[in-house]
This record gives structure tokens, C-alpha cells and sequence, in this order.
């Protein structure tokens, strides 16, 4: 059995390593300096492993065969995309293969790596709440993108499986879930149906793993032309919204959007926030909301950094 000592939720942003903020007074100086402060307190709550919730984005897995929920069991890989970190990441491997016998017999057919990469959606949030502790991680991979999306209902119920799972599974110690996935932004399509797709990257977001190096090149290219995009769009309003529904405990309401209504009030990386219904069903808990910065996708790249925690 496993303690649920914690969890910490917030963004990632290839801008927060790409092109860091000078000052706290600086836009997207907020969010980090807040995330400084959570490391420290997640030093001092000491946990034996941390389960990382977040998403891909096309630099491990493709449409040739995507999996909307993959676990990573042994060897873990960071890409090193936008800045973040490259090379091997420490696993719990024990604590892995609890957590998904657990949700297996809860119902749930996750794709299983032996062999896994991750992007800055898993490295930069773990680098950030771990701090160069070297916490050994169990690495949990959403499908935010486009379909097989799991419905926000099948999410919550997969967090609840998988607090279950740690709870009462073969894994010991100290256990902190960490979520990470921006809020409201709006993003080109990664639809392969849609018609306004460049073939291109069409190609790219199918064929990818044919050359995941070169198409992350290009990409980075593309998204660093985003820079200085002052006219680039969150909805602060739905975002704050959306944190004092976590705040009271309450995601029923925010999964009866749908997606076609999640779309609408939070653009299309609005469907990241799948990771954290997850990390709140975790725990079951409500969380407390401790900061809030509507900073523009040409500074952040996921519209905002938020944080919660709890213990």
C-alpha cells in the first residue's frame, strides 16, 4: 500500500524553457516563482515517487497507433523538446506495475511501454515540482490531442481507479501526483480529419516516428516564430471558472461540457486539463487553488500557469 501524501497541478510551456521570464515582475515570473515555492514544499514533504499525469505532443506517440492512456513500466526516456530535459528519467518501476494491475482490474486497458518517451508535457512539469531530486516517477500519458479522446467522465474515473490502485496495490511509501497540462489556449488543429490540416503536417502528426528528431526541429522552429504573438487568446474567465469547480471538489459540472463545449469556452489545449480531473479524482480531495497568472500563449505557450496542492 501506497500513502497519497499530496498533489501539485500546474502548466507547461515550451516558453517557460525556451524563453524564461528576466524577473517575477516579468510576464510568466509569477508562475515560476510559485513553482519554486511548491518545490520547496514538496522537498520537505519528502515523497518516495511521484505518478506524473500529462499529455504527448507528438514527440512519442503518433497516429499511427494512439493510445488515449499509457503507462511507462521500466526504461523512461525524456525527449529534451523546447529546452527540457533529455536523456534517461529515474522510474518506480514496482510502484508502475501496481498502478496498472490496479487499473486493469478496475476496468481500464492501458497501452503498456517498456520503453518509453516523454515530452516537456510530463518532463517539465516533473523538473519543476522535483527540482533535481531524482524522485523516481511512474509516467502516465493522456490523450489531450484529438481522437481517442477519453471523455472528461472516463477521466475522472480513471483518477479514482488509480487512486484506488495506489492505495491499496503492492507499491509502498510516500506517493505525490503531479498533473500537468495548461488551461484555456487555442492551438492549430492535430485532428488528422481535418480538412484545413496541412498535408504536411498531416503527415508529420501520422508518420511521425519515422523521424520524431527532424519533425520536432521543424516544429520547434515554428513555435519559437510564435513568440511576441500578442493577439494569442485565453479565456480567464472559464480558466478561474474551472479552478473554483476543482477548489470545491465538484467536476461534474465541468465534464457535462462535453468536448464540443470544452472546445468553445477553452480552445483545443483546453482538453489537457483531462490531467488534472484526473489528479483531483486521485485524490479526492478538493483542492486549494494557490496561483492564478492569465498569461498571453505568446509568453506561456499554454496560456497560464496554475498550481494546486494538497495534504
Amino acid at each position: 500500500m501506497s500513502e497519497i501524501i499530496g498533489m501539485v497541478a500546474l502548466s507547461h510551456s515550451p516558453f517557460a524553457t525556451l524563453l524564461p521570464p528576466a524577473g517575477p515582475e516579468q510576464p510568466g515570473g509569477r508562475f515560476l516563482t510559485e513553482a519554486a515555492r511548491l518545490s520547496r514544499a514538496v522537498a520537505r514533504l519528502a515523497p518516495d515517487a511521484v505518478v506524473v499525469i500529462g499529455p504527448d505532443h507528438f514527440h512519442g506517440n503518433f497516429y499511427d497507433a494512439m493510445p488515449p492512456f499509457l503507462i511507462g513500466v521500466e526504461h523512461v526516456v525524456g525527449f529534451g523538446d523546447f529546452g527540457s530535459r533529455s536523456g534517461p528519467l529515474p522510474v518506480a518501476g514496482q510502484l508502475a506495475w501496481s498502478v496498472y494491475d490496479g487499473l486493469t482490474r478496475a476496468g481500464f486497458d492501458l497501452s503498456l511501454s517498456y520503453s518509453l518517451t516523454v515530452d516537456h508535457g510530463l518532463v517539465q512539469s516533473y523538473e519543476m515540482v522535483c527540482a533535481g531530486a531524482e524522485t523516481p516517477m511512474v509516467p502516465l500519458v493522456v490523450n489531450t490531442a484529438a481522437p481517442p479522446l477519453p471523455t472528461m467522465e472516463r477521466c475522472i474515473a480513471f483518477g479514482r481507479a488509480l487512486g484506488d490502485a495506489l492505495r491499496d496495490g503492492d507499491g509502498t511509501g510516500r506517493v505525490l501526483i503531479i498533473a500537468s497540462g495548461g488551461l484555456s489556449h487555442w492551438l492549430p488543429s492535430n485532428d488528422p480529419r481535418d480538412p484545413a490540416m496541412a498535408e504536411e503536417r498531416r503527415h508529420a502528426v501520422i508518420h511521425g516516428r519515422e523521424a520524431p528528431r527532424a519533425f520536432s526541429a521543424e516544429r520547434e522552429h515554428r513555435v519559437r516564430e510564435m513568440g511576441g504573438n500578442r493577439h494569442a487568446h485565453v479565456n480567464s474567465g472559464w480558466d478561474r471558472w474551472f479552478l473554483k469547480q476543482l477548489g470545491t471538489g465538484e467536476s461534474r459540472p465541468i465534464a457535462a461540457l462535453g468536448d464540443a463545449g470544452l472546445e468553445e469556452r477553452a480552445g483545443s489545449g483546453g482538453h489537457e486539463i483531462r490531467t488534472w480531473l484526473i489528479g483531483q479524482a486521485a485524490v479526492q480531495a478538493p483542492l486549494a487553488w494557490t496561483a492564478y497568472e492569465p498569461v498571453p500563449e505568446w509568453i506561456t505557450g499554454m496560456g497560464l500557469g496554475a498550481t494546486f496542492e494538497v495534504h
